[in-house]
């Protein structure tokens, strides 16, 4: 976990502007209290600001008072960030009246705020779902450029240095896409190189993973993780990308070897994309329980601004980790 202490490090030095749309949800500011002790970030809370007073007062929270607390029904800059939503929707068929409306609903004001500059990330999903996280930061902050996927990878530290980048890997996609086409899958492979290098510093080699290792079985799911690595190839003809690969042919080195002979990934990467969410999903939670991984995630990729979705079920130090996460995902699309 080297790493994690390296992210904080990282954010502590270059102080992005965070958004937590959940602003007087419990754990968030409990956790806002700690960030802005620690230095870690500038922090925007959307709530009621006598909600919040009142809260940091009865708890001792006396950071929270650095925080910028904004009032989704009643902000200076509500008409700009009206006329700004009304601006991006209305060919969707949006009025004025609606957008009015949405401003005061904090996970659109967050997505606004980013849109509008004046903020850098987002953190959210506390006490609201993945669905509704995720829905304003498509209609407004959209994806990245050349990606239409949104998907999900998590940063596995591994007890054995063995594996990965001295233990590192990252997983994807474990949290969105449910059965990607080849389409999406490549687009997954390419956002999630990016992860790896942008925000971990790893230089990626990615493993599309199968139940099949170049050729030795037929069928039309190992058709498709073929189309989608030579379709990656073709989006980043830099990218160090292999498949199909079985698991054991991506990581193992002796079984990479005999597997795939003369390939650069096999048996040494460090970046694993699943052919499915079923797989991955499953994956990243036994090799958390029985290899002992610590898992961070998920961090949303494919975004054109860095939003991160909480699990409903998430501790004050969950939040602590994602806030850092989502700042040098920040400072490394500024990079």
């Amino acid at each position: 976990m080297d790493l994690m202490n390296q992210f904080i490090a990282r954010a502590k030095a270059n102080k992005q502007r965070i958004v937590l749309p959940e602003g007087t949800e419990e754990r968030t500011m409990r956790a806002a209290d700690v960030i802005l002790a620690d230095g870690l970030a500038d922090l925007i809370l959307i709530g009621d600001p006598a909600i919040v007073s009142k809260f940091a007062q009865e708890n001792n929270l006396a950071n929270l008072a650095k925080a910028t607390v904004v009032d989704p029904k009643c902000n200076e800059k509500k008409e700009v960030y009206t006329n700004l939503l009304f601006e991006l929707r209305k060919s969707k068929g949006m009025t004025i009246e609606q957008a009015e409306k949405l401003v005061e609903n904090p996970l659109y004001l967050g997505c606004l705020m980013i849109k509008n500059g004046d903020a850098d990330g987002e953190v959210a999903g506390a006490a609201n779902t993945t669905g509704d996280v995720l829905r304003p930061a498509f209609q407004i902050v959209k994806t990245a450029p050349g990606i239409s996927v949104v998907s999900g990878a998590f940063l596995m530290f591994m007890p054995d240095k063995s594996y990965g980048d001295s233990g590192l890997m990252v997983f994807a996609d474990c949290a969105v896409n449910p059965n990607p086409n080849a389409q999406e899958l490549a687009q997954i492979a390419v956002s999630t190189a990016r992860t790896a290098k942008g925000l971990a510093g790893i230089e990626p080699k990615v493993a599309m993973l199968s139940f099949s290792t170049k050729g030795s079985a037929k069928h039309e799911m190992v058709d498709k993780v073929v189309e989608a690595t030579k379709l990656a190839k073709e989006m980043d003809p830099s990218l160090m990308i292999e498949g199909e690969l079985q698991a054991d042919a991506a990581i193992v080195p002796s079984v990479g070897a005999s597997k795939a002979p003369g390939s650069d990934v096999a048996g040494k990467a460090n970046v694993l994309v699943f052919p499915s969410l079923e797989a991955g999903n499953i994956a990243y939670k036994l090799v958390q329980r029985l290899a002992g991984a610590t898992a961070v995630g998920p961090i949303l990729q494919g975004i054109a601004a860095p939003i991160n979705d909480l699990s409903r079920g998430c501790s004050v130090d969950d939040i602590y980790k994602v806030v850092t996460i989502t700042a040098n995902q920040a400072i490394a699309i500024k990079a």
